[in-house]
């Protein structure tokens, strides 16, 4: 074990890692005393400015220290610096500028290096793979970097070469990381509920897979192959007979940084739109696929001109060009995610917390009584008077605080969970300082929830409209308010589907519902279908009434349409007084 080469962990194994240097104590010995030195001359250097009264003035060349600092540290730290460029609300703007670079502007290791890994492992030369090759890298990041070239068949690709040496930087850091959290993790001021070595692990397991190039790639196609009903995303073609483990050869993307604004300006793309895209995606990731980008810094997003053969409307695409840090949630958790953002629209606190209990924040014998008022003060405070207001920055630090007095955790897969939205939401920010995270996440939710056909969204759309068995008419209101907000959503293919659901066997109950609702109290409820008719009248066009009404009875029996009278006239006998 002594002898064997770290190239050979191509897993993450905390276990493995461990025994390797226990054989090799000097290694992360030293590599924890350079560490602690040049970090603890930054914070010395800090502190002099300060006694010396010259913080601003000094505050562009500090921040150019610690990018050093985090360059020469490597990729782990890299990692943390890439994290916290994406964060402008944390960070002053002169550190911002800085750790920005860390994204594709950090030294290149030299071309014949590089050069030398492509054909070792493709076996070829690089004249008999590529007609066209950039002399010099276009972007180095922090595992690799990346040349432009053109293959023989006339297609434009980007070359992807992996740095060398990694895996023994990034086993001492991981091994440091965990040695700390175990022996020293209970010094921080956190709650996690749980052993702080798992957020590491993760963290570790996360990092050793961007290490595999293969991976990326298939993580690639998963990817496409979930958004390809979506224009708006754009993912680039794998060339697989030229890739490796440490080689990538992609499809080259013709676009520009989303940061980049003046150059997002200049091609005629609508910034906004490019902002809602995203964050889209990122909603569809975790609420529909469960695959999601772990790492959507602004260097693995870019901005580009509309798809010509999508009729869309709107003025530009997204593309990932990245998918190292990727993760995969199960179906039950997707479905619980669903839950929580139904509760939180809702304000129904107390099955928020059951759900904060099945997402692993709580655990199972938790008394949940005492944190329903906790929970319902974090949320009305956050959410004001409209959800416009709502910021997920807030939320988080919110629940710091919460986290000290209630047994709150983190689960360690949400780590990666918390970190992609904030990182998305940080993003959002710089481009746009005004901007809500919740006024394109809550449209996004209300149009599922109202245009799903599967049996478990009608279960929450129902859960949002009936209440103790009184339909809640203002939800349906500010549902379909909330959804017009999303320029794609059409009331008619919801109601369609509302029509077919209404007309099947499993329809009978809501059936049932609906006519109690609408006799409540001994009174027609006009009122209340005035106002949702005045709502949805705009969208509503004779000939497409038709045709939904048409596609609808399609979908439905003649005897299924005969057993409906009898059914409803039995019902309005028994809602009457007497009856």
């Amino acid at each position: 074990m002594a002898n064997r080469p770290t190239a050979e962990f191509r897993r993450y194994d905390a276990a493995q890692i461990a025994r390797f240097f226990r054989f090799q104590p000097w290694r992360p010995a030293w590599r924890a005393i350079k560490i602690l030195v040049v970090f603890l001359s930054f914070i010395l250097g800090l502190q002099i400015d300060s006694v010396m009264g010259r913080e601003t003035g000094s505050q562009q060349a500090r921040a150019e220290q610690i990018r050093k600092i985090l360059t020469d540290l490597g990729p782990t730290f890299i990692k943390v610096g890439q994290a916290l460029s994406t964060r402008p609300d944390l960070i002053p703007p002169d550190f911002l500028g800085e750790l920005i670079k860390l994204q594709d502007q950090l030294p290149p290791f030299s071309n014949a290096t590089a050069f030398a890994i492509i054909e070792r492992d493709t076996d070829r030369a690089i004249d008999e793979i590529f007609a066209e090759i950039s002399p010099n890298p276009i972007a180095a990041a922090s595992l690799g970097q990346v040349y432009q070239a053109k293959l023989y068949s006339g297609e434009e690709v980007a070359v992807k070469v992996q740095r060398p040496n990694l895996k023994p930087v990034m086993m001492l850091d991981l091994y440091l990381m965990r040695w700390f959290a175990k022996q020293l993790g209970w010094l921080l001021p956190l709650n996690l509920g749980h052993d702080l070595t798992l957020i590491v692990d993760e963290f570790g397991i996360k990092l050793f897979e961007e290490t595999d190039y293969e991976n990326e790639g298939r993580n690639a196609e998963r990817f496409e192959a979930n958004f390809k009903d979506d224009p708006n995303v754009k993912v680039p073609k794998i060339y697989w007979d030229y890739c490796s483990r440490q080689v990538l050869v992609l499809e080259w993307i013709h676009g520009v940084k989303l940061t980049d604004t003046e150059a997002v300006k200049a091609r005629g793309l609508d910034q906004d739109a490019i902002i809602q895209i995203g964050v889209t995606a990122g909603l569809r990731q975790l609420l529909e696929h469960g695959l999601f980008h772990a790492d959507p810094h602004p260097g693995n997003l870019f901005a580009l001109e509309a798809d010509p053969a999508s009729r869309t409307g709107i003025s530009g695409r997204m593309a990932y060009i990245d998918f190292g840090m990727m993760d995969q949630l199960e179906e039950p958790m997707k479905e619980t995610l669903v839950d929580a953002v139904v509760h939180l629209i809702n304000k129904d606190y107390e099955e928020l917390a059951q759900d904060f209990v099945n997402l692993g924040f709580l655990t199972k014998d938790t008394d949940i009584r005492p944190i329903i008022p906790a929970l319902e003060s974090v949320f009305d405070e956050v959410m004001g008077q409209s959800v416009g207001d709502f910021n997920f920055k807030v939320v988080t630090d919110k629940f710091s605080e919460l986290m000290f007095d209630y047994p709150f955790r983190v689960p360690a897969k949400f780590a990666l969970i918390i970190r992609s939205v904030v990182t998305q939401e940080g993003l959002a920010l710089s481009l746009n300082p005004d901007f809500k995270i919740v006024e394109i996440a809550y449209p996004y939710v209300a149009r599922r929830l109202l245009s799903g056909d599967s049996e478990n969204l009608r279960r929450r759309l129902l859960e949002v409209l009936f209440k103790g068995g009184k339909f809640q008419w203002h939800r349906l209101e500010n549902m379909i308010k909330i959804a017009q907000a999303d320029g794609d959503f059409d009331v008619l293919p919801t109601a369609q589907l509302g029509m077919q659901f209404l007309m099947s066997e499993d329809g009978a109950y809501l059936r049932r519902l609906i006519v109690l609702s609408l006799t409540e109290d001994n009174r027609l409820h006009t009122e209340e279908v005035a106002r949702l008719w005045a709502l949805v009248k705009n969208d509503v066009k004779p000939d497409k009434i038709a045709g939904a009404a048409w596609n609808a009875l399609l979908q439905f029996s003649t005897a299924s349409a005969a057993g409906l009278i009898p059914a409803a006239i039995s019902t309005l006998t028994r809602n009457q007084p007497g009856g």
